[in-house]
């Protein structure tokens, strides 16, 4: 334990960052040289601190230091706006990508399956976050609007858990498929992604490199069938098929596997995918398996702030973005270390109850399990 680990609740859950990187950075780049009060650090303890709180602003951030059990945490009995609004733009977002990295690999010991494919699997996907254009003018994409696209790549830690291990921050104008090449480069995962990923240069280029992969096939898409495989009578899968797809003019070099299936609601979709050695089922169910980066999309813009910024700089946002997946990840590593089924919301909010109290006393909480068994009101005999 360093000097810099705290033995509170929040100081148990910050404990995680590689403070040995974030001081080799600050020294190397000269970040800190000049600074009296607001370190760094100081920095990093005061966004995610706003992160967990959902602090409105930056002047609600510089009242969290009047606290005193906070200003043990932080080391600081009083902070202004204008200090903190100068730190957040100047700190590099590369340091915080890194930070972010370090804690995927802290996750990744953690890591369970009880489903085979699930754990070479990789989800790509992205998601719009939209901005106001007259204070975001570096990234309009519309007349009247701006915004930031967030590219993700997702793994599963278990069967129910997900982390990113790898994310891009563009403008949203270029599609999704720009960042392909960044985030689809391992030999022998699947990689499942919707109607916008898909290209047939890259289809090839993954079957020729040994890259899986598994997408919802446009609706216009031009096919021509092979072979067909038989289906099960019983099974969702209505049919299953080796097919070359593209027109003469414009088409893939290698077959791939076509099945259509149903969704819960009965309508059917088609599935493209370079993976023959599955079931179809297992194949469908590989391909539902990426409604899970839309639920992670969903909890980061609902419990983490994101939607809004503190600030409206190129840094600022890329840096309030990589301090949400650092909170993500830091809650996420609590939920592995203590083998809980609670949710990650239910821990960030023991954690709030608990932030200044001896960690134990969380943890406590965490694994705390009623003996008791009600079973309601009972009618009178």
């Amino acid at each position: 334990m360093d000097k810099n680990t705290l033995v509170s609740s929040f100081g148990k859950w910050v404990a995680p960052i590689n403070t040995k990187k974030l001081e080799d950075h600050v020294e190397k780049t000269g970040q800190d040289k000049y600074v009296k009060k607001l370190t760094t650090r100081a920095y990093l303890l005061f966004f995610l601190h706003a992160h967990l709180e959902k602090r409105d602003g930056l002047r609600a951030i510089a009242d969290d230091a009047l606290q005193e059990e906070f200003q043990q945490e932080i080391g600081l009995t009083s902070i202004s706006a204008a200090q903190l609004s100068r730190k957040h733009r100047r700190v590099e977002p590369s340091l915080l990508a890194e930070l972010f990295i370090d804690l995927v690999h802290k996750l990744r010991p953690h890591s369970r399956h009880t489903c085979a494919w699930k754990e070479e699997l990789r989800i790509v996907d992205c998601s719009t976050v939209s901005l106001c254009l007259n204070k975001y003018k570096w990234t309009t994409f519309r007349k009247t609007k701006a915004g930031v696209k967030i590219h993700l790549r997702l793994v599963f830690l278990n069967d129910n858990d997900v982390v990113p291990d790898k994310v891009e921050i563009t403008s949203p104008k270029p599609s999704d498929r720009t960042q392909m090449e960044t985030l689809i480069d391992e030999t022998g995962a699947t990689y499942v992604f919707d109607r916008g990923h898909v290209d047939y240069e890259k289809f090839d280029q993954y079957c020729e490199q040994g890259i899986f992969f598994t997408s919802r096939l446009k609706k216009n898409a031009v096919i021509r069938p092979l072979s067909s495989f038989s289906v099960a009578e019983e099974s969702p899968v209505l049919s299953d098929m080796m097919v070359y797809l593209g027109t003469p003019q414009k088409r893939m070099e290698n077959p791939v596997r076509l099945i259509e299936t149903v969704d819960d609601q009965g309508n059917s979709f088609r599935i493209v995918t370079n993976r023959f050695d599955l079931s179809a089922e297992e194949i469908s169910d590989i391909y539902r398996a990426r409604w899970a980066i839309e639920l992670f999309f969903k909890w980061l813009k609902q419990h983490v702030k994101i939607k809004t910024f503190y600030g409206t700089s190129k840094n600022t946002v890329a840096n309030q973005i990589y301090l949400a997946l650092i909170f993500y990840c830091l809650v996420l590593l609590v939920k592995a270390e203590t083998k809980t089924n609670h949710s990650l919301l239910q821990l960030t909010r023991w954690l709030t109850a608990f932030l200044c109290k001896p960690w134990e006393k969380w943890f406590e909480r965490i694994r705390y399990r009623s003996d008791r068994a009600s079973r309601g009101r009972q009618k009178k005999k």
